[in-house]
């Protein structure tokens, strides 16, 4: 009997955790529609990030770890959803020809889940920063060639693929339709 009386009391750490994690949700959810906002804040805290590690002048490993991160994100969010490849196994495939169906790409991570993730990123190895024994003393010009291969590399793989499968994950340059007034409800009479 005891113990049922305790699992109806809630502690105040608690309510306060379950508080705190709505009222984030809240402001996360606010956030949504405001892209240029929330990837103008992210730069801000990849810039402190950037000038804690000049300053500090170590953390090379963190800062490696994070690039590998970023660029793993990346390419999930450059990738469909579907891919190509395993979907031609199955007798499915994007469309060739302009009377096939029309599929629209679908990122495998959205734009938003792209953007939180990064921005968690820097925050995380900003705060490890914080910790000497994490400081690995490494000569970093190698860490930098590698990843600058690395990223070239996988760039170049992820760019054939959109060839190769004929998709553009940004909308530069994609055909836009407007509402546009007719000639009739202008009102300039037409002769």
């Amino acid at each position: 009997m005891e113990g049922s009386e305790n699992d109806g009391n809630v502690t105040p750490i608690a309510t306060w955790k379950t508080e705190f994690w709505r009222k984030f949700q809240y402001f996360l959810d606010r956030s949504t529609p405001h892209t240029m906002e929330r990837w103008l804040g992210t730069l801000a805290v990849a810039m402190i990030y950037v000038l804690r590690v000049y300053y500090v002048q170590g953390f090379y490993v963190i800062s490696y770890g994070l690039g590998i991160y970023v660029l793993n994100l990346l390419i999930g969010f450059l990738s469909p959803k579907v891919d190509p490849e395993l979907e031609a196994l199955d007798g499915a495939s994007l469309p060739t020809k302009g009377s096939d169906e029309f599929k629209p790409f679908i990122r495998r991570l959205p734009e938003f889940k792209f953007w939180y993730a990064i921005t968690k990123a820097f925050v995380v190895a900003f705060v490890l920063t914080f910790f000497s024994m994490l400081d690995v003393p490494v000569f970093w010009p190698i860490l930098l060639c590698y990843w600058i291969f690395l990223f070239f590399l996988t760039m170049k793989r992820q760019i054939l693929h959109m060839i190769k499968y004929k998709y553009v994950p940004f909308d530069i340059g994609k055909q836009r339709y407007t509402n546009k007034k007719s000639a009739s409800s202008s009102g300039t009479p037409r002769n």
